[in-house]
């Protein structure tokens, strides 16, 4: 397969990807809720993107480079929201 088409296909799975992992972000910061959110999620992300990164790189495939960097940015949001959401409930809804 021509290069070209192999990076469209590795592109075109990356903002699949972001896309789903965004909208669970998303969601998380427009409730202000952690329900349904496992605590290993974006901690399991994390150490995923982490690795895909480091590897990604040893290899030379920029296409992962970059998608593993924007996931591992998104996971760090998400934790980010995760923490302040579970240590901050929304006080209507009564969650703890």
């Amino acid at each position: 397969m021509p290069d070209g088409v192999t990076d469209m296909i590795g592109w075109s799975a990356t903002l699949v990807l972001l896309l789903t992992i965004s909208s669970q972000v998303y969601q998380q910061w427009r409730t202000r809720s952690t329900k349904g959110v496992s605590p290993w999620l974006f901690a399991g992300q994390l150490l995923a993107s982490t690795g895909f990164v480091t590897y990604s790189a040893l290899q030379g495939d920029w296409v992962f480079v970059v998608s593993n960097v924007f996931l591992l940015l998104t996971a760090l949001l998400g934790q980010w929201l995760y923490l302040r959401n579970k240590r901050h409930p929304t006080e209507e809804r009564g969650e703890e």
